[in-house]
């Protein structure tokens, strides 16, 4: 007779495993580049062999597998590559191979299995470490760098999170704060948008000339780059040899590479761009006008859930509904936090929730106060 214990072990890591391959079928279905499509298909099938390790000691145990369902945080991520790509969920997915990456190393009886599993999150990263967007070669997969380099790369889905939930608390707070003073509703309605309106242009402003300053520094970097690389070639390509010896690379394997490089000079300045200086030639940084854009609407659509109500109520009946709907906008908030935290879904849903509404509490309060001192 198994433990109860281990059998919801097994249960467990059953479910983990095939909420894993659920995922990289999707990733292999919806991504373009063939090299990354083969490499999802060969985690998906690799996550389901784990999971079938995992069934067969249920089933000798006389358990019944049950039907397999995704759970919230797999379906969530599912949705979104298949709405925006997987270049927008895989620093998140990354993340959570990383995080996963020992999570049998205290089960003995699955040694194999945590071996096979760190090299997913080294798989993963390399993938992730370009963006989800280029290819991942051999070489990149088996020479994937520490994962400090990965944490540092963009990840669209938390920005994009963080934009809406600056734009949903700020207002939140906002219209609370006025709504405690005893104002109109056309007052309050009023303020919520001068709020939703200025809090947007200043986020677009804020990323336009983050984008913009990193986009003109990284030009005049490669331009500096592109000089040298004409002046002395020889420094640069024994630079650049280092730099493959200071990733692991045997002397002579580096300096071959670094040769090989040097051969044509876009290559050779691509290679420095990116190794040297942390530049993608093809980016340098992305556009500031998307960026600033995107950054626009993302806080507008936060910010105008607790003014909507006050479009077609007054009174206490608008202020209730927004105080539900912004409730409700921070349990999905924090929902999605739970994809890139670690944390369980209720736990960061509640926790949003909490602190989102306390915030909006003591704007209340405050306002009352003042509005009761000023009257």
């Amino acid at each position: 007779m198994t433990d109860p214990a281990n059998t919801r072990r097994f249960l467990r890591n059953w479910h983990d495993e095939m909420n894993g391959a659920a995922l990289y079928d999707v990733l292999a279905d919806v991504d373009r580049d063939p090299n990354r499509q083969d490499i999802f298909r060969q985690l998906a099938e690799s996550e389901r062999g784990h999971a079938r390790v995992w069934q067969q000691r249920l089933q000798r145990a006389g358990v019944t597998v049950p039907a397999f369902k995704p759970d919230f945080r797999t379906r969530l991520l599912r949705r979104l590559v298949r709405w925006f790509g997987p270049g927008f969920v895989m620093s998140t997915v990354a993340a959570a191979e990383y995080a996963d990456r020992n999570k049998y190393a205290g089960q003995p009886d699955a040694a194999l299995l945590s071996t096979e599993e760190r090299g997913h999150a080294a798989i993963v990263q390399a993938v992730a470490g370009r963006g989800g967007r280029h290819g991942a070669d051999g070489s990149t997969i088996a020479n994937a760098e520490p994962w400090h380099h990965g944490a540092s790369s963009g990840n669209d889905l938390r920005a994009a999170v963080l934009g809406a939930n600056d734009g949903l608390v700020s207002n939140f707070c906002l219209v609370m704060g006025i709504a405690g003073a005893g104002v109109a509703a056309k007052v309050i309605l009023l303020t919520g948008i001068a709020g939703l309106l200025a809090g947007a242009c200043s986020m677009a402003l804020g990323e336009w000339l983050s984008v913009t300053n990193a986009r003109e520094l990284a030009t005049s970097q490669l331009a500096k780059e592109a000089e040298e690389l004409e002046q002395t070639p020889l420094a640069e390509q024994h630079e650049l040899a280092l730099i493959y010896r200071a990733k692991g690379m045997a002397k002579e394997d580096a300096e071959h590479l670094a040769a090989q490089m040097m051969q044509n000079p876009e290559t050779a300045l691509d290679a420095l761009a990116r190794e040297e200086l942390g530049i993608d030639p093809n980016e340098l940084g992305g556009n500031p006008w998307r960026v600033a854009t995107t950054s626009f609407l993302l806080f507008a659509f936060g910010a105008a859930v607790p003014v909507l109500p006050f479009v077609f109520a007054t009174g206490t009946t608008a202020m209730v509904v927004s105080l539900l709907l912004s409730a409700l906008a921070l349990v999905g908030i924090g929902a999605v936090t739970s994809l890139f935290n670690g944390r369980p879904v209720w736990y960061s849903a509640g926790r949003q929730m909490l602190t989102g509404t306390a915030a909006a509490a003591l704007t209340f309060g405050l306002g009352h106060l003042f509005g009761a001192s000023l009257s």
